[in-house]
């Protein structure tokens, strides 16, 4: 096993790097430019062996060249060999973040059905069946995008936003404009994405369901189906991709 491996995900709302010492996510860095000088601050001080980009937003090409020249390095794209398949319309297409969900499920919950969502700029659900295949999900607005959707289109509703450390508890029946936004908006998320789950108990008896993205942790509480939280299933679904590939040699 690569003694320490760099994973970077660079999302349309964070981009992070988790740092991975004898397969253990030890740290992860939110990351506040991107650009050769502050990957190269990273690898100067953990001195990787392995590296691998998973990329949704447009980037400086550079960093993968240096990041090709220090490590051994794979940019996640449709191309990279992966311990799954997918049998959807166009797999160039899906996502590098979905393709490194959907490698965390495979290796931690094989040959078991699994639906991944994930909290983001979008909210995604991508479902991995127990034969070890992608079979696709569904996309709709994550949390910003709702909040800036109903302050850009609207005449007089505010911008709404919940704050890092912000209470996540207010109540059914909001008594003002941000109560009654905070309300719509977070509440019905947790109803769409309870009853997607619904949906999928009605298509197959048994199956794993998993919820990652920053704000994990505070949207749970507001869920009604049990379910397992962790806001790093990306970065892990990304060290298990290169594990994959440099243990196979592909």
């Amino acid at each position: 096993m690569n003694s320490t491996t760099l994973c970077f995900d660079f999302g349309n709302t964070r981009v992070k790097c988790g740092v991975f010492i004898k397969g253990e996510l030890t740290e992860v860095i939110q990351m506040l430019t991107m650009n050769v000088p502050g990957i190269r601050e990273i690898t100067d001080r953990f001195k990787p062996q392995c590296s691998i980009l998973s990329s949704v937003i447009n980037h400086d090409e550079e960093i993968e060249t240096f990041l090709a020249k220090e490590t051994h390095f794979i940019k996640l794209d449709a191309s990279t060999k992966l311990p799954f398949t997918s049998p959807v319309n166009k797999p160039a297409t899906i996502g590098a973040d979905r393709l490194a969900l959907s490698a965390f499920a495979v290796h931690t919950y094989r040959k078991q059905n699994t639906l991944i969502i994930a909290l983001g700029s979008c909210i995604t659900y991508n479902f991995i069946n127990k034969y070890n295949q992608f079979l696709g999900g569904s996309i709709s607005p994550g949390l910003e995008m709702r909040f800036k959707s109903l302050h850009a289109l609207t005449a007089k509703l505010p911008l709404i936003k919940i704050a890092q450390g912000k209470d996540w508890h207010f109540p059914l029946i909001g008594y003002d404009t941000e109560t009654n936004i905070l309300s719509g908006v977070v509440l019905g998320m947790a109803a769409e994405i309870d009853g997607i789950i619904d949906a999928y108990k009605e298509k197959f008896e048994k199956f794993n369901v998993l919820l990652t993205g920053g704000d994990t942790h505070n949207f749970v509480q507001h869920l009604k189906n049990k379910i397992f939280a962790d806001p790093y299933l990306i970065l892990k679904g990304l060290y298990a991709i290169s594990q994959y590939n440099h243990e196979n040699k592909l």
